[in-house]
């Protein structure tokens, strides 16, 4: 489905102002102005789509109204599950096939302990796969760690746990070098050095890609390893519906759910790595979303049933850039790579109205406020409303052929509807895309559940209130390793464990029918549930 001529004929009016644009800078809004933006206009801000969470250890937090009915869910299974004949044992179990858990399993592995991934779908089928744009590391003479610390500080609103922050940029380009050590292809310069960008919201060029599908070439990378180490098993299909304890506190395992048979088991461990994700795929306030399918909030579920502090749960990210037009791919990411390399967002009437690479949810903000406050938005038949995202101007500012060889991902997604996005703009609007909270952490990856560690979108607290652009990859990787490697500690030091028990369901239970709550839902959903679904429209 190419543009319509009622498009068209907008897209000229882009044309008529862009000789203009392309020789002027848009101005950076001050942090006070960045405030004012976000409580107006930004989905997490918005009173009506958040509300208190009525049971558990942070009774009274605030949460989007769709996680929360969630998280308030009744058990897939009841205490007296039989734990007695587990149907596997290993010494870390890893919950969730994407970066985090592969990392996670590389690092178990190479510390002496013996790890076993379990995956809801397919390993490698997750969020890391589809992310787009690259990986931060501050590895040039001009720039520093500490750089990189102040960037993700501010981005965050000040807000990220320091600790956490600290490990993240301190292990970046440690992890620049890991990836390429083990094949990751970055794009590099031909006298081999490694090309980088600048990202939203950082004030140096450290953005490492590999084209636009940076996150496929990194988790294509950590598969095929993992496949090729000894001592590491991939269970497919069979996603955790339940953490299971010892009864004296510890982690002992969890209980799998095999999704051909719908079988229940007992998988016992010594440790488990939390590596599940986000919770795209609930679609807070309506919004599409960025995320792979399974992405149900599932850790935050299981995690926060068995008593682990949560932190950060009340910010979402919503992608400034997420595909409107054509609706067939309604809700996909436009990588932030565009913006990167020069192409402006515009209105109805050729116009920019915010500077590209503000940090990603003042971007977004600026999107909505440009819609719902100015009506200056397009709004194309049978779709969601949108604003331009002036792609022309890369080949315009870097030279013929930029786009193809530097976006070939944009460029094919785009190009299955005729869609030349080298002499065309695109139409976006911001998507669902990153789960900034999660489960507290400290900087080796430990929670208040002894044995439990939790690693990547899962976790709360090193982005604060918002993640900048590149951080997401380098989360998964930096602490990833740090979990499989802390696990590793923990389990080759001695651990014994008590007899399992799943008495935290009765606790559960028990609250859940003092608060007067229904139990409608079982959860982890583990799979979504589209039908009769309606989406944003307005």
């Amino acid at each position: 489905m190419t543009y319509t001529p009622e498009m068209l004929e907008l897209i000229k009016v882009v044309e008529t102002t862009r000789p203009q644009r392309v020789k002027q800078t848009f101005p950076s809004m001050s942090l006070e102005e960045r405030q004012k933006l976000l409580n107006a206009f930004h989905p997490d801000y918005l009173k009506e789509g958040m509300r208190p969470i009525r049971v558990g250890v942070a009774k009274g937090i605030r949460m989007p109204n769709e996680l929360a009915d969630v998280v308030e869910g009744r058990p897939h299974i009841s205490a007296s599950f039989d734990l007695s004949q587990p149907e596997f044992e290993t010494d870390i179990l890893i919950i969730g096939g994407g970066g985090a858990g592969a990392s996670a399993a590389l690092l178990a592995q190479e510390n002496g302990a013996k790890a076993t991934i379990v995956t809801k779908l397919r390993f490698g089928d997750a969020n890391t796969m589809m992310a787009q744009g690259g990986i931060q590391a501050a590895d040039r003479p001009e720039d520093s760690p500490a750089t990189h610390y102040l960037d993700v500080i501010g981005g965050g609103h000040f807000a990220n746990l320091p600790d956490l922050v600290e490990a993240l940029v301190i292990d970046a380009p440690l992890v620049i070098q890991w990836l390429e050590n083990l094949g990751v292809m970055f794009d590099k310069t031909p006298d081999g050095v490694m090309m980088e960008e600048h990202g939203g919201g950082t004030s140096k060029k450290r953005m490492h890609s590999a084209r636009d599908y940076s996150g496929a070439e990194i988790m294509r990378t950590l598969r095929d390893e993992v496949r090729n180490r000894p001592d590491i098993d991939v269970v497919e299909f069979c996603p955790a519906v339940e953490l299971v304890l010892d009864d004296t506190g510890k982690i002992t395992g969890a209980i799998l759910k095999n999704l051909e048979t719908d079988h229940y088991f007992y998988a016992k461990a010594k440790a488990v790595v939390l590596s599940t994700g986000g919770g795209g795929r609930l679609h807070y306030q309506g919004y599409p979303t960025t995320n792979h399918y399974g992405a149900t909030a599932d850790g935050i579920v299981m995690a926060y049933r068995l008593g682990a502090e949560p932190a950060f749960l009340d910010t979402m990210q919503y992608h400034p850039t997420g595909a409107v037009y054509p609706e067939q791919i309604l809700g996909l990411l436009v990588t932030e790579k565009v913006r990167g390399l020069g192409a402006q967002p515009v209105n109805i009437k050729g116009e920019q109205f915010v500077f590209p690479l503000e940090p990603r949810d003042v971007e977004a903000a600026a999107f909505i406020r440009e819609i719902r406050e100015r009506k200056l938005g397009i709004y194309p038949l049978g779709s969601m409303p949108g604003v331009w995202l002036d792609s022309p101007l890369i080949d315009l500012i870097h030279g013929p052929g930029t786009i193809e060889k530097a976006l070939p991902a944009m460029v094919r997604q785009f190009k299955r509807f005729t869609i030349d996005i080298s002499k065309q703009p695109i139409l976006v609007y911001p998507t669902l895309h990153y789960q900034n909270g999660g489960i507290k952490i400290d900087a080796d990856c430990r929670c208040n559940i002894p044995g439990l560690f939790i690693a990547g979108e899962v976790s709360g607290g090193v982005h604060g209130r918002n993640r900048l652009m590149g951080n997401s990859l380098l989360d998964v990787c930096v602490f990833g390793r740090r979990a499989g490697r802390s696990a590793a500690t923990y389990v080759t030091q001695g651990v014994a464990l008590g007899q399992p028990t799943l008495e935290h369901l009765v606790v559960w239970n028990k609250e859940l029918d003092s608060a007067g709550i229904d139990g409608a839902v079982r959860s982890p959903i583990l799979l979504p549930n589209y039908s009769r679904k309606e989406l944003l429209t307005a």
